[in-house]
């Protein structure tokens, strides 16, 4: 058993989809042990994404993830980074495989409906920027 991040974005909640997405996640044996919706300031957006802020997309992305309020969560299952990457679908909606979130909900590469962590490690720092350990209850 292990945890992964994910963020459910602006374009889903503004779309009212969140419960559609979170069954998903659950029928494919993830626990969602840490959950709150949250309006990211422009500047929690800056320090979680900073590994882009050289990129030309990176204002963008700023843009997008406060334009909205977001569902942060922490999730937790067998094999869960690699399990949730494989149930969000490709980056691409139009890469994504058939049953995926990005396949099913996702409106475009950047309007793509959830973020995971990419690796155990992103994980671990992607969960402690969002939560605190008491409000992990699994």
């Amino acid at each position: 058993m292990n945890r992964t991040f994910s963020i459910i974005k602006p374009d889903a909640t503004k779309r009212n989809i969140t419960g559609a997405i979170n069954k998903i996640i659950e029928e494919n044996n993830l626990v969602i042990i840490a959950q709150k919706r949250i309006k990211l300031s422009k500047d929690k957006a800056e320090g979680f994404y900073a590994i882009h802020k050289d990129k030309s997309f990176f204002n963008d992305l700023i843009e997008y993830m406060t334009s909205g309020p977001v569902i942060v969560q922490v999730l937790e299952g067998e094999n869960a980074v690699e399990k949730y990457r494989r149930i969000m679908g490709a980056t691409n909606p139009e890469n994504a495989e058939d049953g995926t979130i990005r396949k099913l909900f996702a409106l475009n590469v950047q309007e793509n409906s959830v973020h995971g962590s990419d690796s155990v490690e992103n994980a671990q720092v992607e969960i402690k920027f969002f939560f605190k350990p008491e409000e992990i209850v699994g």
